[in-house]
């Protein structure tokens, strides 16, 4: 058993980080002068009120914000304010000279009292601890404030470079997406472009030679479809072939007008009903390419499934408006029991067509069912949105 997976930590809003990264150090400044020079206004509290109201503005001008808390150390004795103002000059402003002349600013007023006449030259172990303890006031704000520097320009540069590698994954991914469909592509141009360009060719043989004219006309109807099939084909294998191929590349592609035609060369019993109002180019009412060519899909699939399991059946399809709205659309696909007398093709069936064309239909915002008929028969109906979602019209 797995233990259970940590809770995230719940971040501040910025607003909140921003104004207590302003507030605290003035807050802690404030709180260091009351405590080192009480609460009676005097020279020593008031220059110390001075310099933790200075922090304010210590973002915008850092180096101004310091040399106005140095009288404070100087004068009032206090520590936060000249120590968070020389970590905002580190953090802000990290160039070695000001950095190096400022420290030695903040150790000078450390070391030297106030009042100067205070001063004895001659207590060597007392002024010893003094200019140890400036020295450590004055360069421990700048290590931090040059470690957490160091620290954010290492975050943003891990941060380039996880988004450099996203991208070179990305990359890599699409050269090994190019170099699979242009195998693909020679694959549907070595052995299936071949097979119906023989198939062609047959039929145009067939149609020159045979004697009868109905053998003639299958022959023209086959030569036709085979054809169709190798432009369709080749537009498919220029569009593998492109690295960062569109299917908007596979134009002309068919639409409802283009039904009519597709019915006549199936060689099917069909009776084909339509009833849709289609508006104009121009108006956003319009039936979406992307539905038309579903449409189209679903009804040649359709067909060729009734070719190969109902051979000789009647068949009946319909495309019409579903609302009153004319805002969705169905097509229906429906054919009565097969003929026992018809031959059946031996088509060879994996199975997938009806899936392939339910995500189809799903990826537009639309439906579709499929299933036997009480006499004997079956029905494919998908009912479509107009206008599918903007991510699924290409």
């Amino acid at each position: 058993m797995q233990p259970p997976a940590p809770a995230p930590r719940k971040r501040l809003p910025r607003w909140a980080a921003r104004w207590g990264s302003l507030l605290i150090p003035l807050v802690l400044a404030v709180a260091d002068a009351l405590l080192v020079n009480g609460v009676t206004f005097g020279l020593e509290l008031n220059v110390s009120l001075v310099a933790a109201g200075a922090l304010l503005l210590r973002r915008r001008l850092p180096a101004l914000v310091f040399l106005v808390t140095l009288p404070g150390i100087l004068i009032g004795y206090i520590w936060f304010a000249p120590m968070i103002a020389l970590y905002t000059v580190a953090r802000r402003r990290p160039d070695r000279r000001l950095l190096g002349f400022l420290a030695l600013l903040l150790a000078a007023a450390h070391f030297i009292p106030w009042p100067v006449s205070d001063f004895e030259p001659t207590a060597y172990r007392d002024n010893t601890l003094v200019l140890i303890d400036a020295c450590v006031t004055s360069v421990g704000p700048i290590a931090l404030g040059l470690l957490v520097r160091t620290r954010s320009e290492l975050a943003a540069r891990i941060d380039d470079l996880t988004r450099s590698r996203r991208h070179a994954d990305e990359l890599i991914a699409e050269q090994v997406l190019s170099t699979e469909r242009a195998r693909l592509a020679r694959e549907m141009h070595d052995v299936v472009a071949h097979q119906v360009s023989l198939i062609s060719l047959q039929a145009g043989a067939v149609q020159i030679s045979a004697e009868d004219a109905k053998a003639r006309e299958g022959a023209r109807t086959i030569r036709e479809l085979s054809v169709r099939t190798l432009d369709e084909l080749r537009h498919m294998v220029g569009i593998l072939r492109a690295a960062g191929g569109d299917l908007e590349d596979l134009t002309p592609q068919p639409r409802l007008a283009d039904l009519p035609r597709l019915i006549e060369l199936s060689a099917l019993d069909v009776a084909y009903e339509a009833d849709t109002a289609e508006a104009p180019e121009d108006d956003e009412g319009r039936t979406a390419e992307a539905v038309e060519r579903a449409a189209f899909r679903i009804v040649q699939e359709a067909l060729t499934n009734v070719r190969k399991h109902a051979p000789g059946a009647r068949v009946t399809v319909r495309v019409r408006d579903l609302d009153a709205a004319r805002e969705l659309l169905r097509v229906e696909v429906r054919n009565g029991p097969p003929d026992a007398s018809a031959a059946s093709p031996g088509l060879p069936g994996g199975g997938h067509g009806l899936v392939g064309l339910r995500e189809r239909a799903q990826l537009l915002g639309g439906t579709l069912k499929a299933g036997p008929t009480d006499d004997g028969g079956f029905v494919v109906r998908a009912d479509f949105p107009k206008t599918p979602p903007r991510a699924a019209r290409s």
